[in-house]
């Protein structure tokens, strides 16, 4: 493997740019075609034809054959070869990892519960011996990984990367989450809110790839939204985007754990719908809630449908605001499908203005409760380097 320096404008550079080009639109997209990948690239066919023949040859790139359209076609990936990488979604009880190779294959996962008020130095502490497990038993050790993605249940500011909001996420604030688990394993690790990632997931291979903007609403212990435009995450200045959570149903209502009253997580987040129920009747996981509901227990369902008219009044405003193609519900309580999704509908249609094109369609979520960690291995997928400086090409 060498690198070259090669003068800008030159023949050779104009070759390294479209390779690079092309790899990157593998990363985003995962498998393509050759046509798919000479329009998404803006590159011609023929030399999209030959970039892949000299990838494939020297073991970046994967070919097979498909069918589209009636027609055969060659379908191109990374090869897996390439490398692993991981993504971990530390959610507000539960900590899920996945190693995945070069193509978005998952080859390892596990979950596992985490304690209330869990605090970063322990769960990363943990995290890095469970990747150093889990890469062993591949045959390999946590130095073959890439890169890893974090997602955690708060907004993460992308100038520091921390949790840009006190209050949020306990334990874990005024932390450089990256810097701190890449001193533990020596590997590049990157952050973002567990939201952003599930929404970069269904945008990147699931239910919103062929929308051009999308919103994904998490919903379970907290309720947060990731916004997508053209296929990319839109964080705001300060990681804060897409916090309708903290949205305000009632100025009057009860303090949140933001230090505001009446937010919409006070109404229609995990811990607000199980305090409904007395004691005695064991409401005391999603879980419960969720099997009650899917048994015809007619006081479960009403929770849970009011939960929904509640997100939906919000999901209108975030409608009126940013004007999304798709509404894509993830998070554990999208598990109750109809259930929830009928009122949220029926709150965007009285609540969201109107257009010609009609209202934003609301769906679940493709991945279901991994959405967050394939996010991570995109975003993890995203920051693999693969130029001049690791690929040796013939001059």
């Amino acid at each position: 493997m060498v690198s070259r320096n090669t003068p800008p404008g030159s023949q050779s550079s104009l070759r390294e740019a479209n390779r690079a080009r092309l790899i990157e639109s593998l990363k985003r997209h995962g498998r393509l075609t050759q046509i798919e990948l000479a329009g998404n690239t803006g590159l011609s066919p023929a030399t999209v034809s030959n970039i892949v023949k000299e990838l494939t040859a020297s073991g970046i790139l994967h070919t097979s054959f498909t069918s589209r359209s009636g027609r055969r076609a060659t379908l191109v990936s990374l090869a897996r070869q390439v490398g692993l990488v991981a993504g971990v979604h530390f959610s507000s009880r539960q900590l899920r990892i996945a190693i995945a190779d070069a193509t978005r294959t998952i080859v390892s996962q596990t979950t596992l519960p985490l304690a209330p008020g869990h605090r970063h130095d322990a769960e990363l502490d943990r995290l890095a011996i469970l990747l150093g497990d889990m890469t062993e038993s591949l045959g390999g050790t946590v130095h073959d990984l890439l890169s890893v993605g974090v997602g955690l249940p708060a907004p993460i500011d992308p100038r520091t990367g921390m949790v840009s909001t006190p209050g949020l996420l306990p334990g874990w604030e005024g932390v450089d989450v990256a810097e701190s688990l890449s001193a533990r394993i020596g590997r590049p690790v990157f952050v973002d809110s567990e939201a952003n990632l599930g929404g970069l997931a269904e945008a990147r291979e699931g239910s919103g790839r062929a929308a051009s903007s999308s919103v994904y609403i998490r919903v379970g212990h907290t309720i947060s939204a990731g916004l997508i435009v053209d296929g990319d995450l839109f964080r705001g200045v300060s990681g804060k985007t897409g916090q309708i959570g903290h949205v305000t149903i009632d100025e009057n209502g009860p303090i949140c754990r933001c230090s505001n009253r009446g937010c919409l997580e006070m109404y229609a987040a995990g811990p607000a719908l199980l305090a409904l129920f007395p004691e005695s009747e064991g409401m005391q996981r999603l879980g419960d809630l969720l099997t009650a509901a899917e048994s015809g227990v007619g006081s479960a369902q009403r929770v849970i449908a009011d939960a929904g008219r509640h997100i939906g009044i919000a999901a209108a405003s975030l409608c009126n605001l940013f004007d999304p193609e798709l509404i894509i519900v993830g998070g554990e309580l999208a598990q109750a499908g109809e259930i929830l999704m009928a009122p949220m509908r029926h709150a965007l249609a009285r609540s969201a203005l109107a257009a010609s094109s009609g209202l934003p369609e609301i769906v679940g979520a493709s991945f279901g409760e991994w959405a967050e960690t394939r996010g991570a291995i995109a975003m993890a997928l995203d920051h693999v380097t693969l130029d001049a400086d690791v690929i040796a090409f013939s001059a």
